[in-house]
């Protein structure tokens, strides 16, 4: 993806603290956990900490679907009683795992600079293991704040922005897709967060 997100997906990425990771092992079996991460304009990345687990960082299921299987959805939203200021952003794509060089070291130092936490643990720029998500297909969803109707979805593409609307239920909103470009399973117990395979 040769350039950069628009100005309200950014936005939301930049400010968002949390999101959600799914992957998929080679069989289809989805599986989703929360994540940290960092946005540099083009692409989102995700560290493998030193938060407790059950297994080490390459072993994770995560990890192991990514290496079956690269397609990976990230999701960013926002929540507020107040329904009318809902929004999230779906990045569709694939991911990458970075285990050193250059590129992993900016990634580190970019979750440094938005996490103070990972200052005190000892978040290492020279070695570890990054997860880094790039985005061949976004979805971006708001509500219209004000309006008396129900949300509208409406989505966004890179190379051909194509928008519809549609009426729908505040969990439901219908996305209009835009594709950019073209469009892993060991035994080892995982995160609390990531079943066993088994």
């Amino acid at each position: 993806m040769g350039d950069e997100l628009s100005p309200g997906v950014g936005a939301l990425l930049n400010a968002g603290r949390i999101a959600r990771l799914g992957t998929a092992d080679s069989a289809g079996q989805p599986l989703v956990v929360p994540v940290c991460y960092a946005f540099d304009g083009r692409h989102c990345y995700s560290a493998l900490d030193a938060k407790p687990k059950r297994a080490p960082a390459d072993r994770l299921k995560r990890v192991r679907n990514i290496r079956e299987n690269p397609r990976v959805c990230l999701v960013v939203d926002h929540y507020d009683e107040d329904w009318s200021r809902l929004r999230y952003v779906v990045l569709q794509g694939r991911a990458e795992l970075l285990t050193g060089g250059p590129e992993f070291g900016r990634a580190v130092d970019l979750l440094l600079n938005k996490y103070p936490q990972y200052r005190t643990m000892g978040l290492d720029r020279e070695s570890g293991l990054v997860i880094k998500i790039i985005p061949e297909r976004v979805v971006q969803w708001s509500s219209s704040r004000g309006s008396s109707e129900e949300p509208q979805a409406t989505t966004r593409t890179r190379r051909d922005p194509s928008r519809s609307s549609s009426r729908g239920a505040p969990d439901e909103p219908q996305a209009r897709t835009a594709t950019r470009r073209d469009p892993s399973r060991s035994s080892s117990r995982g995160a609390p967060d990531e079943p066993q395979a088994r």
